[in-house]
């Protein structure tokens, strides 16, 4: 992590002296920066914020669940976090790819339909509307994957599939932080996470309108690596020690009930 916080400071250095936001773009948007953009306030400070969500991301993958004695996972959770972490872990390969190509697209969506299945039975125990949760994020992201595989092989999927499972994802996304919230063995944060990832695309037009369209980039980049962070945050969480009750309360409890 420190050794990419270097990297993005000198790529700023670079940015802002020779006038060339390649380095600076590759290291945050990990695509080759295009030949119209040009260095300016609102473009670097959009690349430089998505470099230091991007380090946090990394250090919240490196650290691990918090230190204590983990609880004992059954096998529906184990398999959830692995789901979780899989698909968290494919991020830094699509960083070596040159552009983003639609096999990054369906190997992305194809992992997130298995994160899909695996909450089903971890949140069955306490979300009752689990079946159409799993039904919303079957349509979500295997939609994406039909949709990304006719744009390359074929003529292109109907602009109706892609409405379709964007909002089924949309809606997938938001049921899911909503049970994470009901359930005890999720963080506030980690929920907070989610949210964060959920709402940043939303304030593109807003970007767009007092920046001219130069830090949209950014932006995109920061919800990315924030999504990746409730990822990580998601699978930590699970294997994070459980709040257990003082015993000396609960004996204090146990007299004032005698």
């Amino acid at each position: 992590m420190g050794l990419y916080l270097v990297a993005v400071v000198v790529a700023v250095v670079v940015a802002w002296t020779a006038g060339d936001l390649g380095v600076l773009w590759r290291l945050t948007v990990f695509m080759e920066v295009e030949e119209v953009t040009v260095v300016t306030w609102p473009n670097v400070i959009s690349l430089v914020l998505a470099g230091a969500v991007w380090a946090w991301a990394l250090w919240q993958g490196l650290r691990g669940p918090l230190a204590g004695p983990s609880p004992a996972l059954d096998r529906d959770e184990r398999r959830l976090r692995l789901a979780l972490y899989a698909t968290a872990a494919t991020w830094p390969l699509y960083f070596l790819a040159p552009s983003w190509t639609w096999w990054m697209a369906v190997l992305d969506a194809t992992l997130m339909v298995a994160v899909v299945w695996s909450f089903r039975p971890v949140l069955t125990r306490n979300f009752k509307a689990v079946d159409y949760l799993w039904t919303l994020g079957v349509v979500g992201y295997g939609g994406a994957i039909v949709a990304e595989t006719l744009d390359f092989f074929g003529p292109g999927a109907p602009g109706e599939i892609e409405a379709i499972y964007g909002l089924a994802t949309l809606v997938w996304v938001m049921l899911v932080l909503r049970a994470q919230r009901m359930d005890g063995r999720w963080r506030l944060t980690t929920v907070l996470y989610g949210v964060a990832a959920l709402l940043l695309p939303a304030l593109l037009p807003l970007v767009r309108l007092f920046t001219d369209g130069e830090a949209v980039y950014g932006v995109l980049a920061v919800a990315e690596a924030v999504n990746m962070v409730w990822l990580i945050r998601s699978a930590h969480d699970l294997a994070d020690p459980r709040p257990t009750a003082d015993p000396a309360n609960l004996l204090t409890v146990s007299e004032e009930s005698a």
